[in-house]
């Protein structure tokens, strides 16, 4: 009865403690009686959206930064920023991690569907960005080729509407690092990011005329009118006033693009404007007609085989390279003990990212990699040190006698090393490797910043796309156990054998 009592109380203190920051967190008067309007966005947007401050660490700069400002101020409460990965900032809004979405959401019937949008905030373009010497005209030239784009925008649904093989990227500058490097053929980018990091390139070209032309929006829960109106109301009294376009001026946004947002005020009511004009809006159904379809199921299993087949390449760099870095930190001289002492503290000591990223972006003006071949180079260096780790640990296992019996009988160093220590320690060692290989198999999911598509990048992919993240999980889940599991049991029966084995020679 005392347990049950206390674990009553901690509940009612864990939910009094949370009920102020969660609950009705959707509610306008909530927002203004905790004086604060969260808003969500990605610093890896980066320029000229929501970024920090070269010259001052930790504050945050960008027009939209300075909307968030002004809309706090206009409804009297200060304006909390809430760093949130692009993919999540959806979902995020639905858990309530945050009161408004403001990052650069385009307006599309589909978001329509799912949440309540405000009126436009700023008009963009979308463009086509080439290299200076390419031949192509639009995008209908660039049918089979490889372009350019983010995930979850709406370049992202016009290129998706042609026979092109699209290439997503995390972050914006990217995609213009591939173009130059020749390993794209175009990118399709908001004019705001293209004029910032493809335009100014000097071996880039970037088609006048916009393809399409869109909106951003302020993104609110489904149904919180009271929010919307006063976030409408507070972005209209911005126009009126030229706050907005003081703002948008200030990062050289203001443009004949923005004129379509004083024309809006003409309206009696916000109403979405036109997607595009000079192609069809995206065909996007409602949430609640989608189902995850074949075709969606045939890419889940092209990405489950994009990651065995990393996978299994990377180890088979890894495997080689940590038995014979294993070796050398045992029975190498000084100088070699000393190289693959670097080698492993490196690769431990720094992060996978990271090394996925020199690989593919740093070295490429020395070294063009493509990027499955920087994604098995980088696993297969990283794994390879851990297994060097792993090995030199069998072999120091192996009893001392082992060796001494060894050059009783005459045996050199290497022949010792091939005939009586590598069988064993191998053997000691499988465990580990075959460990290894599982974690390997996992971490292959962060290939996709270097623009590979495996398994956990599609699952990614087709959840924003069902909105639905519990099929998508437990499918990509069920594949990872369906290519982990048989690997563990060959491994234990291999254990069982050489256990076998062992014993029968010892009786």
């Amino acid at each position: 009865m005392r347990k049950s009592r206390k674990g009553l109380a901690l509940a009612s203190l864990v939910m009094f403690v949370a009920w102020p920051e969660r609950a009705f967190a959707k509610d306008l008067e909530t927002i203004r009686k905790l004086g604060e309007l969260r808003w969500g966005g990605d610093l890896q947007g980066g320029e000229p959206y929501v970024y920090e401050d070269p010259g001052q660490a930790g504050k945050l700069v960008g027009f939209e930064v300075e909307i968030a400002e002004a809309l706090g101020q206009r409804l009297g409460v200060h304006a909390k920023f809430t760093q949130t990965d692009w993919s999540s900032l959806i979902p995020g809004l639905e858990r309530d991690d945050f009161d408004i979405i403001l990052n650069g959401l385009e307006d599309t019937p589909e978001r329509r569907a799912r949440l309540s949008l405000s009126r436009a905030y700023f008009t963009y373009g979308e463009t086509l960005t080439l290299r200076r010497e390419s031949h192509y005209v639009d995008l209908d030239s660039l049918r089979g080729k490889r372009v350019g784009t983010l995930n979850q925008t709406v370049a992202h649904d016009l290129l998706k509407q042609r026979p092109l093989e699209v290439v997503l990227y995390e972050g914006q500058e990217e995609p213009y690092f591939d173009l130059e490097k020749g390993r794209t053929e175009a990118v399709l980018l908001d004019h705001v990011i293209a004029d910032r990091y493809g335009c100014v390139k000097p071996k880039l070209r970037c088609l006048p005329g916009d393809i399409a032309r869109g909106h951003y929006v302020i993104g609110m829960s489904r149904g919180n009118t009271a929010l919307v109106r006063v976030i409408d109301d507070a972005l209209a009294g911005m126009l009126r006033d030229g706050e907005l376009e003081r703002i948008l001026s200030h990062y050289r946004l203001w443009d004949a693009r923005q004129r379509e947002l004083v024309d809006e005020l003409a309206r009696p009511e916000p109403a979405p404007l036109p997607t595009t004009k000079a192609e069809p809006a995206p065909n996007t159904a409602p949430a609640s007609a989608r189902r995850l379809s074949f075709g969606q199921l045939r890419l889940f299993a092209e990405g489950a085989l994009m990651t065995l087949l990393l996978s299994l390449s990377s180890f088979a760099i890894a495997s080689p390279l940590g038995v014979l870095v294993g070796i050398l930190r045992v029975q190498g001289g000084r100088f070699t003990r000393a190289l693959t002492s670097v080698y492993v503290e490196l690769f431990r000591g720094t992060p996978l990212l990271l090394q996925l990223y020199v690989l593919y972006f740093g070295i490429s003006e020395v070294v063009r990699l493509g990027p499955i071949t920087a994604a098995i180079l980088g696993l297969g260096l990283n794994y390879g040190a851990y297994e060097a780790e792993v090995h030199r640990g069998a072999l120091l296992a192996v009893p001392r006698g082992q060796t001494e019996a060894a050059r009783a009988l005459g045996l050199g160093k290497w022949q010792t090393l091939r005939h009586v220590l590598l069988p064993q320690s191998l053997k000691n060692a499988l465990p580990a490797v075959t460990n290894d290989f599982v974690a390997l198999l996992k971490d292959s999911s962060l290939v996709s910043v270097i623009t590979v598509v495996e398994l956990t990048k599609r699952m990614t992919i087709v959840a924003v796309e069902l909105r639905n993240w519990v099929t998508p999980g437990l499918l990509c889940a069920g594949l990872y156990f369906l290519m982990s599991f048989p690997l563990a049991r060959f491994a234990a029966q291999l254990e069982r054998r050489f256990e076998h084995d062992q014993h029968s020679r010892l009786a």
